[in-house]
């Protein structure tokens, strides 16, 4: 399908210029039409800007919509709409107004669907990629009783919270990992560089080696010999596990196993349960009906086995039990928690009590992420003090031994 370049102007009188796949030109003044676009010129580019107008496309389709360009959409909606601003014109001007092309092509597609009968939440709908579950039927919500803006604002709050959780996260984990990835890779090179020079020096003497010598010279003829096989064995158990991890039944495991982990696994824990319980808040809050939103909430803790537990939840609360039971029923919250959603439930307020379970949650991971550091250190301590102790029984205990007899003779 040929690339058309093409001048116009906008409602506003603006001049713009862009390109668009299109059979004919023809199609292309159609497409312009529905956008709200007066053309100009259309024509094919020229060779050298055939070129430019393939890079420039090819950067478009590979570009991807960050949580943050979700959370400026969002900000922006709700600070538009406040303003009286009418949608199609605020979405034409995040369109003009955005650098990200990838932004731009998924507001330009909300636009086109708007333009064709359809309301909000379905346009989108359309692009799962960038728009979950949550937010879909919070739009939904927002557009069937009036309250989109206030959607719009708390959907920039949750996104924001999400966000900052997220990150805590990351840079939780990133000092070990950085650190036994570090460890590992030295490793490695002392024994396919470092030890196999020892062991020439020690060959040429008639000493009995110790065991620690003897186990770092047998690991080292194994590195130097099978290295390649052994990386090619780190690369397909690492593209084995990608792959089974992908899968429902590994994505379940994986998910189960990481709140599980030593130190780490206590901070995702509490920060997929902060997750569940400031996103049922925001989903009672916008007047999504409870047993929908359980829904969506499974899908929204970003961890298949809590979201297994929520569903339970869902499943009892379709039979007519309490939130307080049915969350005790799965084991997930200490009594704390399962207390303050009855008292919430008796008081008709589960939203501001989620509201408070949340914050409680995210106080715990600020604090155990701090004490992440003097955590760990101890574990990493100890580890490398065993390696460190084998390397230097094993490399220096030969010397003392080539003295001693050194001394004899």
């Amino acid at each position: 399908m040929p690339v058309f370049l093409y001048k116009g102007r906008n409602k506003r009188g603006e001049a713009v210029r862009g390109h668009i796949d299109a059979v004919s030109p023809d199609a292309v003044a159609t497409q312009l039409f529905n956008s709200g676009i007066t053309p100009i010129d259309i024509a094919l580019p020229r060779a050298g800007a055939d070129v430019l107008a393939a890079l420039r496309a090819w950067v478009e389709s590979s570009g991807k919509v960050q949580l943050v360009d979700l959370i400026l959409f969002s900000r922006q909606m709700y600070t538009m709409m406040k303003a009286g601003v009418p949608i199609m014109q605020a979405l034409r001007g995040l369109r003009e107004s955005t650098r990200n092309l990838a932004v731009a092509k998924v507001i330009t597609s909300i636009g086109e669907s708007l333009d064709t009968g359809l309301d909000l939440a379905s346009a989108l709908k359309r692009h799962p990629q960038v728009f979950s579950q949550l937010y879909v039927s919070m739009v939904q919500v927002g557009e069937t009783t009036g309250s989109l803006q206030e959607v719009f604002e708390q959907l920039a709050l949750y996104l924001e919270r999400e966000k900052d959780t997220r990150d805590r996260i990351k840079s939780a984990t990133r000092y070990p990992v950085f650190v036994v990835v570090a460890m590992a890779v030295a490793m490695f090179i002392i024994n396919l560089f470092v030890i196999p020079a020892f062991a020439k020096v020690y060959a040429g003497f008639r000493i009995e080696l110790p065991w620690a010598t003897k186990l770092l010279i047998a690991t080292s003829n194994f590195t130097v010999a099978y290295w390649h096989l052994m990386l090619a064995a780190v690369v397909l158990g690492v593209i084995a596990l990608r792959f089974y991890v992908n899968t429902a039944e590994g994505r379940y495991r994986w998910h189960k196993i990481k709140l599980k982990l030593p130190v780490v696994g206590k901070i995702l824990y509490q920060a997929t349960l902060g997750r569940f319980a400031r996103a049922m808040a925001v989903m009672i809050k916008s007047g999504v009906p409870l047993v929908q939103g359980m829904t969506v909430i499974s899908r929204a803790v970003d961890n298949d086995y809590i979201g297994e537990r929520v569903v339970q939840m869902r499943d009892g609360i379709e039979r007519g039990e309490t939130i307080a039971r049915t969350a005790a029923t799965t084991a997930m919250f200490p009594p704390l928690v399962i207390q303050m959603i009855s008292v919430g439930e008796e008081t008709g307020a589960v939203d501001e009590l989620m509201f408070n379970v949340a914050d409680y949650y995210e106080r715990e991971v600020d604090y155990d992420i701090k004490n992440l550091s003097d955590a760990i250190q101890p574990l990493l301590i100890i580890v490398l003090g065993v390696l460190v102790l084998i390397l230097a029984l094993g490399v220096f205990l030969p010397m003392w031994d080539l003295v001693q007899v050194a001394r004899k003779g």
